[in-house]
């Protein structure tokens, strides 16, 4: 008996994600991927923007691998050394 193999599609539609819980998740990756891409830019390494945040690298790799959700202020105390912070935009301009 061999094990059937499953698709990440049908592992999602599996799990019954609200939109709102989708959107969520979404927000949270694209905070990260664009965390990444800033220290990435400033041509940091786990290791350097650690020494500069004081926030230990472990942290950081648990915060890029997306194994730990990032809390707000972590990602101000990361972003802001780099010349980053988070804004609140609306998501439309009918807001």
């Amino acid at each position: 008996m061999s094990k059937k193999e499953i698709t990440w599609e049908e592992v999602k539609e599996s799990l019954n994600f609200t939109p709102e819980e989708i959107a969520e998740i979404q927000l949270e990756e694209d905070i990260i991927e664009a965390t990444i891409a800033a220290r990435k830019k400033a041509q940091l390494t786990q290791r350097d923007l650690s020494k500069l945040t004081g926030i230990k690298q472990p942290a950081i790799a648990r915060l890029e691998s997306s194994s730990k959700s990032p809390q707000v202020m972590t990602l101000i105390k990361l972003l802001y050394p780099m010349g980053y912070t988070l804004r609140v935009v609306p998501l439309d301009d009918n807001k």
